[in-house]
């Protein structure tokens, strides 16, 4: 596996690569010198399960902004850096855990020369990050267009680049919008680097279409043991990429820990509210820090025998539900009081798990 052999780096409190496990990365979408906003968005991100956090630094204030924020926060902060060095400056200077630059668009040799100095000075890691839309010309020309191959020839030559100044604290991105020319691209640079990854889909889309697209690109990608921290790009409110991040590495077997719900599609032989119940369930059970699967299943066809595979579940009837409990049926309750009843079981097993 291609990220049991990366680089070990340190971002903040935390360490990816060399097999560590997979973190997830999402990025604030307030202004990043309104502090309090931010701060705000940034602990509800690290309540939803973000692990590392990212703020755009499009001015002088965004990066002073940084001191204050990183002061309330308790997620290694990234800096996000574009066109001007000095903002990349003075965001270390602020104390950011991590800059992520892409050396193409910084300008000159000594520019780029002078935010290794700095990040070497305080040990912080930079991301050296590519984009489908940020390819050189000479690239472009070259490829006849964006392509896998051309995306892993900036990254590389601009890795080269900093490891001739000295320095090798880097985590890799390169990124695209479509799903296969990205998933290509990820296989050949994991063969050619053995820096840690950051992965995603750019700009994938709304919180729908985009979910769909990140899971099958980070699916196809991280499957294959490629990738140390993800984020899954879009457009709506980052706490719906950290849902949807949790969702994939724990379908892959990469996260542990929460409650995965899992629930039947309905059909002509329901009889209760299913689809209603399994959002409720889904809901409900998001503050519950335990490692389980919960099973609700709308029939009596399929039900039991589905349920009996969860650590706890509900097979509905007519009007009501068996409860399910290490595949045995405990007893049968309304359907008026099934989650309830759910909830209980729930709560009690996570208090025998306390002691």
């Amino acid at each position: 596996m291609f990220r049991d052999h990366t680089k070990t780096i340190r971002i903040g409190d935390r360490v990816i690569g060399g097999g560590n496990p997979v973190l997830i990365q999402s990025m604030t979408n307030t202004k990043t010198e309104d502090v309090q906003a931010t701060v705000a968005q940034i602990n509800r991100l690290a309540e939803a399960g973000c692990e590392i956090i990212r703020c755009a630094v499009p001015n002088q204030a965004a990066a002073a902004a940084l001191r204050e924020i990183k002061k309330q926060i308790s997620l290694p902060l990234v800096a996000d850096i574009h066109f001007d060095y000095r903002l990349a400056l003075s965001a270390i200077e602020a104390g950011a855990d991590k800059i992520r630059i892409n050396p193409g668009n910084i300008g000159s040799r000594d520019r780029v020369k002078a935010v290794v100095d700095a990040a070497r000075e305080r040990q912080i890691p930079i991301r050296v990050g590519v984009n489908g839309g940020s390819l050189e010309k000479e690239i472009l020309e070259k490829y006849h267009g964006v392509t896998p191959e051309g995306l892993v020839e900036s990254a590389l030559a601009q890795t080269a680049m900093i490891e001739e100044m000295g320095y090798d604290n880097l985590v890799i991105s390169i990124k695209a919008s479509d799903v296969l020319l990205c998933a290509r691209a990820h296989e050949l640079l994991a063969e050619r680097t053995s820096y840690p990854l950051h992965v995603g889909i750019t700009e994938a889309g709304t919180v729908f279409s985009g979910t769909v697209k990140s899971s099958v690109g980070l699916g196809i990608i991280l499957y294959q043991g490629i990738g140390d921290t993800i984020r899954v790009s879009l457009t709506g409110d980052p706490i719906e990429e950290v849902k949807a991040a949790k969702a994939i590495l724990k379908d892959l077997g990469l996260k542990k820990g929460g409650i995965q719900v899992v629930s039947c599609p309905t059909c002509g032989r329901t009889q209760i509210d299913l689809i209603h119940l399994a959002n409720q369930v889904e809901e409900m059970v998001a503050d519950i820090p335990l490692n389980l699967t919960v099973a609700v299943m709308g029939c009596i066809v399929n039900g039991p025998g589905e349920a009996k595979e969860a650590d706890l579940g509900i097979a509905g009837g007519k009007g009501e539900g068996l409860l399910i409990k290490k595949g045995k049926a405990v007893r049968k309750v309304p359907e008026s009081e099934l989650l309830s009843a759910l909830r209980q079981e729930l709560l009690s097993w996570e208090k025998q798990s306390a002691q």
